[in-house]
């Protein structure tokens, strides 16, 4: 019980932090408008129910958000509407913003693009004194990095391993030997050159940590090893001693 009441509040957690950039999203979509945006629209843009949009507006609306407009007819953000500033000091703003331009050396193109909106997420609430500072940055960030592989998705398998579930790849090793191999993965391991996933290989009976460019093919599998996966960050850790993953 006590695992299974750990995995329910982990699942709500994720919920609420869905449902808060949610609501950050309709007042931006809102903002951003240049007239009145109906639910559908805007459930069809957050890719959820019109039901929860309305769920979701009048959550806005009882929290003094001032939107206005009705079902059917759509929605608008009443001008003079700021959402209170980001206290950030000048060296967490920068910090925020390499973060973001290292994000551009992986291949990741899903942490690209989140990357972006982060970026506009904290231009929109930061005080209008500080976001000429994100034009005028005081530092340069090399994009030299991983080259994008066209047969592996990133975000894709950033999705499995938070869903416990099992990948099916054809995997070339050093010697250009390639075999076939059901992973349970755990981790994405980010170096400049390459990316890695991290993951227990049925093959061997032993974890394993896969170079992204020698996957020459990748299936995603319905299977599950939730039950068995629980812990298996640890013994990884464990079974590593804590050492950065190898690119051999």
């Amino acid at each position: 019980m006590a695992i299974g009441g750990f995995t329910w509040n982990r699942r709500q957690e994720s919920r609420n932090l869905r449902r808060a950039d949610r609501l950050f999203d309709i007042i931006q979509i809102l903002r951003s408008a240049s007239g009145p945006v109906t639910a559908d629209q805007i459930a069809e843009r957050l890719e959820v129910t019109v039901r929860t949009i309305y769920r979701d507006i009048v959550t806005l609306q009882a929290s003094r958000v001032p939107i206005e407009g009705a079902a059917g007819i759509g929605y608008v953000l009443r001008s003079g509407f700021d959402m209170p500033p980001l206290m950030f000091s000048s060296d967490e703003t920068e910090a925020l913003l390499v973060g973001m331009s290292l994000l551009r050396r992986t291949s990741d193109q899903g942490l690209h693009r989140a990357a972006q909106s982060i970026l506009a997420k904290v231009e929109a609430v930061l005080p209008s004194d500080r976001v000429g500072s994100l034009d005028k940055r005081p530092f340069f960030v090399c994009d030299y990095g991983a080259e994008p592989s066209p047969l592996t998705d990133l975000a894709e398998i950033r999705k499995t391993i938070r869903e416990s579930k099992k990948l099916e790849i054809d995997y070339q090793d050093a010697n250009g030997q390639v075999t076939t191999r059901i992973i349970w993965p755990i981790a994405v391991a980010y170096y400049v050159e390459v990316e890695l996933v991290c993951a227990w290989c049925e093959l061997r009976e032993d974890f394993r940590h896969f170079r992204v460019d020698r996957i020459d093919r990748l299936e995603f599998l319905k299977e599950s090893f939730a039950d068995s996966g629980r812990h298996l960050i640890d013994e990884w850790m464990a079974a590593t001693n804590g050492r950065q993953p190898s690119l051999s």
